[in-house]
């Protein structure tokens, strides 16, 4: 309540960094931790590498010396509070990876003290603070949770690029190891967010109501895809056919097909709790089954463009094609677990020539190879043969792009508005 308590915040990544400046922002000494040192110098010199986040804001904060970044995990020792904001991303056989978990979890215990506050804020599987966190804590400490040191689970609630809700201002879920704990972080979230935080009765409970978020929309964006799929081969306009549908004021919720699904929790949390439910010989049919549609959406793509050549005596072995979009969402510059990646390199396999354009990144690397962004002009659009809408990025001249160039196949109707639709192909 005095804001005399000194924050640490363990991940500087789309969850760590805004909570460290709204930390720092409200008052609190702020030490944020990441094991990439260009993202600790960066910060540590007043340079944002955050879309969410108000450069000026940052440095600000950095010069008042109420936020600082470090490499070295002994900073836990001079902390009250720690947030735990790493990745939990899946191995190669679809099971979760909590291994940045644990690591910070031994870290942070090497330095907890007592009156400590830990938060997890990384989504994973059910149990994960009770069966993982809260042993590697006891045990190497030797203090006691709820007596000692008090231990929650909060989830994050990120969407990059959204304007109108942030880490400040969206609701918040806490659940406590037990009553200490959940009122103790309640209070330090109450103190630092304009929105409601409201409590849960259990960590596992919080750590289900995030998986259940990510896999309500993985499952109906599975079904709007396959439906999607199956209006085109029927030779219905999906579009159509979901703006008559969210029509009716009740009982349906639109959702829109696309070329697959991206970013870090959609496509992956839904996994946690498949591998979870094994331990209960339960198997997740409808989860797996939505997976299953939406990981197949860039073949689908590449499947697609290649019909749409070959409707024009074009085959998709040495035609040139231009992706429009390689961020995951329209308006940023995040292109983790995109499906534009996939479906660039699926291009690339079957012998096509393929550029991109992405405002927002100028390249990336995928399976070894290092793709570099070109320039949006007239002269390349006229030159190839189609070109693929995989981001609706805003700044796009859609106009433009329809009056140059010789096929378009627009995975997610971003080219609504354009009036002259004799080459748009839509999903």
């Amino acid at each position: 309540m005095k804001k005399s308590a000194v924050i640490g915040v363990v991940g500087l990544g789309y969850v760590g960094l805004p909570l460290a400046v709204e930390s720092a922002k409200c008052g609190f000494k702020v030490i944020g931790f990441d094991i990439q040192e260009k993202k600790v110098d960066m910060i540590n010199k007043g340079i944002n590498y955050i879309g969410d986040i108000v450069n000026s804001e940052l440095s600000t904060l950095v010069v008042a010396e109420k936020l600082e970044a470090v490499t070295d995990f002994s900073f836990v020792a001079k902390v009250d509070v720690v947030l735990i904001c790493v990745p939990t991303p899946l191995d190669k056989y679809q099971q979760p990876d909590i291994s940045y978990v644990k690591r910070s979890t031994e870290s942070v215990a090497e330095f907890l003290h007592k009156d400590m506050l830990v938060v997890l804020e990384s989504t994973t599987y059910p149990g994960t603070t009770e069966e993982l966190v809260l042993p590697i804590l006891e045990k190497s400490s030797r203090l006691i949770c709820e007596e000692d040191f008090y231990l929650a689970f909060s989830p994050e609630r990120v969407d990059p690029g959204n304007s109108s809700y942030n880490t400040k201002n969206t609701p918040k879920i806490v659940g406590g190891i037990g009553n200490k704990s959940t009122e103790i972080a309640r209070s330090f979230y109450e103190n630092i967010l304009d929105s409601k935080v409201m409590t849960l009765s259990s960590p596992r409970v919080a750590e289900m109501e995030k998986i259940l978020e990510n896999t309500y929309r993985n499952i109906n964006i599975g079904l709007i895809n396959e439906m999607a799929i199956i209006c085109n081969k029927m030779n219905i306009d999906i579009w159509e056919v979901i703006d008559a549908a969210k029509s009716k004021p009740y009982g349906f919720q639109a959702f829109y097909p696309g070329p697959g699904l991206g970013g870090h929790c959609i496509p992956l949390d839904p996994y946690y709790l498949t591998w979870k439910a094994r331990e209960y010989d339960y198997h997740t049919r409808l989860i797996e089954t939505a997976g299953e549609i939406n990981n197949y959406m860039p073949s689908y793509i590449v499947e697609r463009s290649s019909d749409i050549l070959n409707k024009f005596d074009k085959p998709l072995n040495n035609s040139y094609i231009l992706v429009l979009g390689i961020a995951y969402k329209a308006d940023v510059a995040d292109y983790r677990e995109s499906p534009a990646l996939k479906i660039m390199d699926n291009f690339k396999n079957h012998g096509a020539k393929v550029d991109f354009y992405d405002p927002y990144i100028e390249q990336f690397k995928y399976k070894g190879f290092e793709y570099k962004g070109i320039q949006l002009t007239e002269e390349i659009l006229k030159s190839t043969d189609l070109v693929v809408i995989t981001t609706d990025h805003k700044s796009y001249d859609y106009d433009f792009i329809q009056g140059n160039s010789k096929l378009i196949f627009d995975t997610k109707n971003a080219t609504k508005e354009v009036e002259n639709r004799v080459n748009i192909f839509l999903l």
